[in-house]
């Protein structure tokens, strides 16, 4: 995860997923985005390296969407607080198939209280499914908030219950 570099958006890719249509967009350094909800129209632009990591994270989570692959390599640029990258950073360790609550991840990073925090840092994750904020439940192991819906969430976790 790359930290602090230029998100000027210089590639685009729009594609659909069997959770709906996606847009995964890039700059010259790595994934700056990806978006639920898309145009419903397939098609990139732009050029360079930012397509090619475009491409590439089209491919790998096509990859992903049928079970052969369950991590990600393209390179990812997350901007946010410190605050933030920390728990996107909490979020890639947490393994394929596998979930946590928002409040073990506040333990886990020292900030026992801070449960409701977490949940606002995955709320605002821009690299979603890459950076899988679909892996963290609510106490009791409640489904709660996520960008693509909660319907996209269950199906992310069957998906990855059904693969792993």
């Amino acid at each position: 995860m790359k930290e602090e570099k230029s998100r000027d958006v210089n590639a685009w890719v729009r594609f659909r997923t069997p959770v709906g249509w996606l847009e995964v967009r890039a700059s010259e350094e790595g994934v700056v985005a990806v978006e639920f909800g898309a145009r419903e129209e397939e098609g990139e632009g732009g050029s360079g390296q930012a397509l090619a990591w475009a491409r590439q994270a089209r491919e790998e989570l096509e990859a992903y969407f049928s079970g052969r692959q369950r991590g990600f390599s393209v390179p990812l640029l997350l901007n946010g607080t410190p605050f933030q990258q920390a728990v996107w950073r909490k979020l890639l360790e947490i393994p394929y198939g596998q979930t946590a609550t928002y409040g073990a991840l506040a333990r886990e990073l020292g900030r026992a209280g801070a449960a409701r925090a977490v949940g606002a840092a995955c709320a605002v994750n821009p690299i979603p499914i890459l950076v899988p904020c679909h892996r963290v439940l609510g106490s009791g192991g409640a489904l709660t908030g996520f960008a693509g819906g909660l319907s996209v969430k269950a199906r992310l976790l069957a998906l990855e219950r059904q693969h792993r």
